[in-house]
């Protein structure tokens, strides 16, 4: 993959500015799909942490998605031609609240594209660059990890995750169905099918159900903290998916604060861990 890499490499410095606003059906949603009992969004409400992942989404024409419901590679990332694709981390500074009813725009850097041979073949990592601003200034920093992978061979012994930590001081049981994972990809016009479809998810890809949204769980961490300490606004949040979760068995959500950092994790039905996060706080 050596000459192709190269020419993957070429998407380095590319940019991209999309508009949006930030209307209040996105947070509604997605407040009903978790179970929350949110007063509905007015004008001038602050959105969630993280919730900014509901605006700017892409919207291809169906026949610019590939088999796997995913936009057909090329355009803005590069066209890397290793079949599974995960949104493996970000590292997110919250500098200002998005409101309801604000124009926002968003400009993104491709920053890097790099390679390594993994246990279980090629690996292709591309590091992706975002500030979202409102009509005052910039609102949010965000750099996303894209990570890019072959198939597994036929009867490839899985990785052994890593355990979890078990020394959380708030936690909570997480049940996950069919009906979150899908109204999670609609909300966020993911069709990327490992989510929702079960045959094309086992048949195809070999996963044992269907596959929990990176995003989602880091949402779900997100608001375990929220719910815990209504108290304290984010500054900085860091995630890093370790291991997937399935919707075939339930997974916890479990955090610990000293002082003003959180660190916060999701464990898995085994007792490993699926992804790790750290938060910056401060008292409101």
């Amino acid at each position: 993959m050596t000459a192709g890499f190269e020419e993957l490499r070429q998407w380095v410095g590319r940019t991209e500015t999309l508009a949006d606003q930030v209307t209040s059906a996105p947070p509604r949603g997605l407040a009903a799909a978790l179970d929350r009992d949110d007063p509905p969004p007015r004008a001038g409400d602050a959105i969630a942490p993280c919730w900014h992942w509901l605006y700017f989404l892409p919207s291809p024409r169906r026949s610019e998605t590939g088999a796997d419901g995913h936009l057909r590679r090329g355009g803005f990332l590069p066209p890397v031609p290793l079949p599974r694709r995960m949104w493996a981390g970000s590292r997110i500074e919250c500098i200002a609240p998005l409101r309801i009813g604000e124009a926002i725009t968003r400009t993104s850097r491709i920053v890097d594209v790099s390679g390594k041979e993994g246990r279980s073949g090629p690996l292709v990592f591309v590091r992706v660059h975002h500030e979202i601003s409102g009509p005052r200034s910039v609102a949010i920093r965000e750099e996303q990890d894209i990570v890019y992978r072959g198939m597994p061979a036929p009867g490839a012994a899985p990785s052994v995750p890593s355990p979890a930590p078990t020394n959380e001081a708030f936690r909570r049981e997480i049940v996950v169905d069919p009906v979150l994972l899908f109204r999670y990809s609609a909300l966020t016009f993911n069709g990327h099918r490992i989510h929702y479809d079960r045959s094309y998810a086992t048949g195809e890809e070999g996963y044992p159900g269907l596959v929990v949204h990176g995003p989602l769980i880091a949402t779900l961490l997100l608001e375990l903290l929220r719910d815990e300490r209504p108290d304290l606004e984010l500054r900085h949040f860091e995630f890093r998916a370790m291991s997937p979760l399935f919707d075939i068995a339930a997974f916890t959500v479990c955090g610990r604060l000293d002082q003003d950092n959180a660190s916060l994790w999701a464990r898995g039905p085994q007792g490993e861990l699926a992804m790790q996060a750290t938060a910056t706080v401060i008292h409101r």
